[in-house]
């Protein structure tokens, strides 16, 4: 029993000294195995987040800064007590004892700030993490203390100080002077109240636009650079004439900037001192001249701008889109007090030369947000150009409604002190879609009586009216070409009437339609005067604008028969549906045939394209070579962008057609000399 008991204890003994020798072995296979350093591949797409990753993409910090806390031994710290972290490394800073180097150290502190600041929605903490990121940029230092511009950090920066920006003054933003609490001291902001007025006009309602997602427009454009892009209202206390204004629905991008002088020495003191400084896009522009420095800078700053978030925000906030409708069907929509009228985007300067956009039936000017947002990108375009913008009851007779188009722009060319105080608003280009083109046209022909007997088989001075009715008569149907207009662009235009516009479908809507006071009692003289007038239907389903478009109706079958005098350049661009041959083709409302016409100085086909080709980008390709080609007609000095030919439309889809042209030699295609057949598309050559 005892040899038996003996030989257990020798066994566990063996045992126990064994187990430090098997553990130790284990221990040195499995180092052997698992090596302290290794890498591992990633994809395209993880590569490039992972060099890019910052507390800007979400909640894990950019290498950098995770580098200097893991020296200055806070990764613990940070993780459990975030404030603390931020406020030890901030000392470290000031003591200047940097991991890295300074640059580091507040790039760090930025990203720090800016994401407990997030953790805690802390206002105070996100004006903390801008100031920092603008002493990490140090946009007016010397270059050696600035980063360089090939860092990945210098972009993170500048959207850190945006962002944190947006944050720390919310919405609406309050340009006033103000001190700020700090986790580290106060900041005190100067600013002046003169940075509010826009061209005389109160900016208000300042809005963030950082965290704007723009949908509905195809293209979305912002200027990168530094501060906090924003949008503002311009508060129109009165028009700027009887038929010309800015609107005050359409937001001014603006750039909201905080400088610093010295941020480097002064973002580590617990006594800051700066400024807000509000830039409109429109005083920034480097077509406008050179940058404005910031008033502490001694070289500029280019500057965050949103202008199609602001843009696509104002259209959001406020276009009724019921009012095309309305406006189709009540003449009198803009009657009492909302008169027909020219808006634009900004107000006249001297110099550029309106560009007036008309639209068509049951539409409004929000329908060229598209276009316009495109062509103000071009800087050519931007520097000499303006865009003007016509609205209108769209079911109103068409001479009625190119009446008004008329007195507008006659009275706005008045109001802004006439051609001869700048010559620009003698250079008008009037671009309209649909029956907008029909208006246009009615602007450009020397009609005599011509329109007027095409209508009616007895003089109008035989017809007993008043004076304001045979005055209104005489203008509406006798039109003669206003000098000022120099270029007519003719976009889907029925010019031949469309066939959706039917007999049965214009006596449906044109009962519907209810006209203008005014079209009513002349309309009644007129019956009164000759219940029989020959030719002349008076009934109000013809008088309106859907029948005025028929094929069978004599007014279009007039207007079709005037040319447009020989001195203003015309153009058209016809969108058709498919591939087919043109003769047969048609947008969805006009036929190619309706549309088109010889006598234009060139013809663009957009294929695949229906009726509302605004947006199409070889329709907006096409009027930017236009208007770009106007420019070098008028202007001594070179484009800074060069020429767009014709064969550059044709490289991305668009189908010049031959034509005769509106004058002698100003076909840009011209159609072969003693041709008898019809002309046939072509393709421009390079």
């Amino acid at each position: 029993m005892h040899k038996v008991f003996s030989r257990k204890r020798h066994a566990q003994h063996s045992r126990s000294r064994a187990a430090p020798v098997l553990f130790s072995a284990a221990f040195l296979l499995l180092s052997g195995c698992a090596a302290p350093v290794s890498v591992t591949p990633l994809s395209l797409r993880q590569a490039y987040q992972h060099h890019s990753r910052s507390a800007l993409s979400g909640g894990t910090l950019s290498n950098t800064t995770y580098t200097v806390l893991q020296r200055q031994n806070l990764l613990r710290t940070w993780r459990n007590h975030p404030a603390e972290a931020i406020a030890t490394l901030r000392s470290l800073t000031q003591a200047h004892f940097y991991a890295q180097g300074l640059a580091d150290q507040l790039f760090a502190l930025a990203e720090l700030s800016y994401m407990q600041a997030h953790r805690q929605a802390d206002r105070t903490g996100f004006m903390a993490a801008a100031l920092y990121a603008y002493a990490y940029l140090n946009p007016n230092g010397p270059a050696s203390e600035r980063p360089d511009a090939y860092d990945l950090h210098v972009r993170q920066a500048c959207d850190l100080y945006m962002l944190a920006l947006t944050e720390a003054f919310g919405s609406p933003v309050s340009l006033t002077p103000q001190r700020w609490t700090l986790p580290f001291g106060t900041l005190d902001l100067a600013t002046t109240s003169s940075q509010l007025v826009w061209h005389n006009h109160i900016l208000q309602d300042i809005r963030p636009m950082a965290r704007l997602s723009v949908h509905g427009l195809e293209n979305v454009y912002s200027h990168t650079g530094l501060g906090e892009p924003v949008g503002a209202l311009p508060h129109v206390d009165h028009p700027e004439s009887r038929s010309f204004q800015v609107t005050e629905k359409l937001r001014v991008p603006l750039n909201l900037l905080l400088s610093l002088d010295t941020p480097r020495q002064q973002v580590l003191t617990s006594r800051l001192h700066g400024r807000l400084d509000l830039t409109p896009i429109d005083e920034d522009r480097p077509d406008n001249g050179p940058a404005l420095p910031a008033p502490a800078a001694p070289r500029p700053i280019p500057l965050q701008y949103d202008q199609t978030a602001a843009r696509a925000l104002s259209l959001s906030d406020t276009m009724d889109w019921s009012a095309e409708y309305k406006g189709f069907l009540d003449g009198r929509f803009f009657d009492n007090g909302r008169r027909p009228q020219l808006a634009t985007i900004e107000p006249h300067q001297v110099g550029r030369m309106p560009v007036v956009l008309i639209h068509g039936t049951a539409s409004s000017p929000a329908r060229w947000a598209n276009m316009v947002n495109d062509l103000l990108e071009d800087p050519d375009i931007r520097k000499h150009y303006e865009f003007w913008f016509f609205s209108y009851a769209t079911g109103n007779p068409i001479p009625y409604s190119a009446l008004q188009l008329r007195h507008a722009i006659q009275q706005a060319v008045a109001d802004l002190g006439g051609v001869k105080a700048d010559p620009a608003l003698g250079n008008i280009t009037l671009i309209g879609h649909s029956q907008g083109g029909l208006l246009a046209k009615m602007l450009v022909v020397e009609s005599g009586d011509k329109l007027w007997k095409g209508m009616a088989s007895r003089p109008l001075s035989d017809l007993r009216l008043t004076a304001d009715a045979r005055t209104l008569l005489q203008e509406a149907l006798f039109p003669s070409p206003m000098p000022d207009v120099r270029e007519v662009v003719f976009i889907s235009t029925p010019q031949h009437g469309s066939y959706m516009a039917n007999f049965s479908l214009a006596r449906l809507v044109g009962r519907m339609v209810t006209f203008p006071l005014t079209v009513r009692e002349v309309t009644k003289q007129v019956l009164a005067s000759d219940p029989n007038v020959a030719r002349l239907n008076m009934n109000p389903w013809r008088v309106g604008s859907v029948y005025g478009m028929s094929p069978h109706s004599l007014f279009i079958q007039s207007l079709a028969a005037l040319p447009v005098v020989p001195d203003v350049r015309t153009h058209s661009i016809i969108p058709v549906l498919g591939n087919g041959p043109l003769q047969d083709a048609d947008d969805g409302v006009v036929k190619y045939a309706s549309a088109h016409v010889p006598d234009v100085d060139s013809e663009l086909v957009v294929r695949h394209s229906g009726h509302s080709t605004q947006s199409n980008p070889i329709t907006i390709a096409e009027i930017r070579r236009i208007l770009r080609n106007h420019l070098l007609r008028t202007q001594s000095e070179p484009l800074d962008g060069g020429v767009i030919s014709q064969s550059d439309i044709t490289a991305i889809g668009g189908l010049f057609i031959p034509t005769r042209g509106n004058g002698p030699g100003t076909a840009e295609t011209p159609q072969p000399l003693l041709s008898a057949s019809p002309a046939l598309p072509v393709r421009a050559s390079r």
